[in-house]
């Protein structure tokens, strides 16, 4: 063979490896436009998605604050509320305080009362007490109607009635109706 034909034939081989390069860069370059759009299309599908979900981030953002705020007015509301009802219960355990003391006051006057009163009684004898109140009697007739209105006065189903008083003014009655009675025997 000569160099002529080794030429050729080299150039004929080139020539088929051209070809088939062109075939494989075609090839490879059809495939690069395919992957190019599915890439396009993937990034359109991916730029959808990420606002979606920045709308969603944004919605979501939204939800946060509207709810800190309802969680800030109820927890000023839970504040106005809990210093609300410690002024009442501070209120109710001053009134209680006062109605002890009051009570206590009243214990204390009620005791005083009884001591003053137990005092008059034991202090009080009879005679003062019939002198004090059969005054100016000076009938059995006379005696009669004051014992009458001294047991109407104390008697104890009265709002100022006295048990005690009316005993006394029975023991009373009943010695000076005696001593009218010797009176008029004699």
């Amino acid at each position: 063979m000569s160099n002529l034909e080794n030429a050729e034939k080299c150039q004929q081989f080139e020539q088929a490896e051209t070809e088939k390069e062109m075939d494989e860069l075609n090839e490879l370059k059809s495939w690069l436009f395919k992957e190019n759009i599915r890439l396009q299309n993937q990034q359109g599908d991916l730029s959808l998605r990420e606002d979606m979900l920045n709308r969603e981030k944004e919605r979501f953002k939204a939800e946060v604050e509207e709810i800190k705020h309802r969680l800030k007015a109820d927890q000023k509301r839970f504040m106005q509320k809990e210093a609300f009802f410690d002024k009442k219960m501070d209120i109710l355990k001053n009134g209680f305080a006062e109605l002890e003391e009051d009570r206590k006051k009243l214990e204390r006057e009620k005791l005083r009362l009884e001591a003053e009163k137990s005092a008059y009684a034991g202090y009080a004898m009879e005679a003062d007490l019939a002198e004090m109140l059969f005054r100016g009697v000076n009938s059995q007739l006379a005696l009669k109607k004051r014992y009458k209105d001294l047991i109407k006065m104390f008697h104890p189903d009265n709002i100022a009635g006295d048990h005690e008083m009316v005993q006394a003014v029975n023991r009373t009655y009943e010695k000076m109706k005696y001593e009218y009675d010797l009176i008029k025997r004699a």
